[in-house]
């Protein structure tokens, strides 16, 4: 294992370069350095953002090629000047004041959610609070939120889970053939999709992407992204926050976060320490310097943007060697979670709402509970992580 610290004088940024043996990127944690990397687009673009961290074997682009999946940049990888205009239609359904007034709907799924758990954990002694609470009530919420039917929700979150291996984990030949079928299904239910949106009654967002001048590419490209990331990255954050929880290592304990103020403090610290998006990409257009140092052009970038939960054995070969770090580590502040700049998150504000409310009214209805699996297996990759299962039971009387 290759890693030669960048040289850097007390006001540079802390950089690593890492063997090509190990990962391509320079990682940058530092977090004043990772927010000039956001807040300089034309210097460090986000072009790579989407790109498989894994090259796709012929086999499984074979598989892609079939159904004519392409994701033409639009949104999170965008770095044309087409992207602000894209961003404003996108975001018109993200307004405060709509995801203030989802508040009571989110409520209504979270208490039917960890309703169903209880009656789970009485039925059988145990229950997984992953698929019961946290997997359904984003996905949802996301789906109404954009106007979308709610539909096929227990295949929009496998084809989730799937895309996200094949883009940002390290799967083998025969794993990438088996998640490319799963691409390959969901981008042609997205199609569908988005064929039937544009026509419909009513607003939502296909429609409204088509109305800006989107072709069907395009809007399935920016689709495929938003419904994964703008419900699953919510499941992971809730996942995690229970597991802690429980587990019994946070500030906050079980009984206090079945209050409002426990449950979004819970929230907010595994937003800083350990979110289900700990790292983003980014890659030089040109030659250009950061802090001091010389960044040449196409050089890829990983920044760190919270804190990472790993170990070494869990972890898989190509994990970049600045990801194997202690558990817990806040190493940026909490207001680089969701990024920054103009490619920031625009579901900041509801996926920590959706957090807490979920969070809250799981302890509330779960009492007297502990975790039968202190071990669970993680997902771990280069840019999500979180528990798969949190499974629990009766405490002992």
């Amino acid at each position: 294992m290759n890693q030669a610290p960048a040289t850097a004088g007390p006001s540079e940024p802390q950089t690593e370069k890492l063997g090509p043996d190990r990962c391509p990127y320079i990682v940058v944690r530092d977090p004043d350095a990772v927010r000039e990397v956001l807040h300089r687009p034309g210097d460090f673009s986000p072009a790579n953002a989407l790109v498989a961290v894994t090259p796709l074997a012929g086999p499984a682009l074979r598989v892609l090629q079939r159904v004519r999946f392409a994701l033409p940049p639009v949104l999170a990888s965008n770095d044309t000047d087409t992207h602000a205009g894209i961003r404003k239609v996108v975001a018109g359904y993200f307004t405060p004041a709509k995801v203030t007034a989802l508040e009571p709907r989110i409520r209504e799924l979270a208490q039917e959610a960890a309703a169903n758990a209880a009656e789970q954990l009485e039925r059988f002694g145990h229950v997984d609070l992953v698929p019961t609470v946290a997997a359904f009530p984003p996905a949802v919420i996301m789906l109404e939120l954009l106007g979308l039917p709610v539909r096929d929700l227990a295949g929009l979150k496998r084809w989730g889970l799937d895309s996200m291996e094949l883009f940002w984990g390290w799967p083998d030949e025969d794993r990438q053939l088996e998640l490319a079928q799963s691409a390959a299904d969901f981008y042609v239910w997205l199609r569908q999709l988005v064929e039937e949106s544009v026509t419909a009654a009513g607003r939502n967002l296909f429609k409204s992407l088509a109305e800006h001048g989107l072709s069907t590419p395009e809007i399935c490209s920016l689709g495929y992204f938003l419904l994964i990331a703008g419900q699953e990255t919510t499941t992971q954050l809730i996942s995690t926050t229970l597991f802690r929880l429980l587990e019994g290592s946070a500030p906050v304990g079980w009984d206090d976060a079945a209050s409002e103020a426990g449950s979004r403090s819970m929230v907010r610290h595994v937003l800083a320490t350990e979110s289900s998006v700990p790292t983003w990409r980014r890659v030089a257009a040109q030659d250009t310097r950061l802090g001091g140092e010389l960044i040449p052009t196409g050089a890829e970038i990983l920044l760190e943007l919270t804190g990472n939960h790993g170990t070494r054995s869990a972890e898989p070969e190509g994990l970049p060697l600045p990801m194997q770090s202690a558990r817990h580590r806040p190493s940026t502040s909490y207001g680089l979670v969701f990024g920054s700049g103009i490619h920031r998150c625009l579901g900041a504000k509801l996926a920590e709402l959706e957090a807490a409310i979920v969070v809250q009214d799981t302890a509330s209805a779960l009492l007297r509970i502990r975790l039968r699996d202190r071990e669970p297996q993680w997902i771990r990759l280069l840019s999500f992580q979180a528990p798969r299962t949190v499974t629990v039971m009766r405490q002992p009387c």
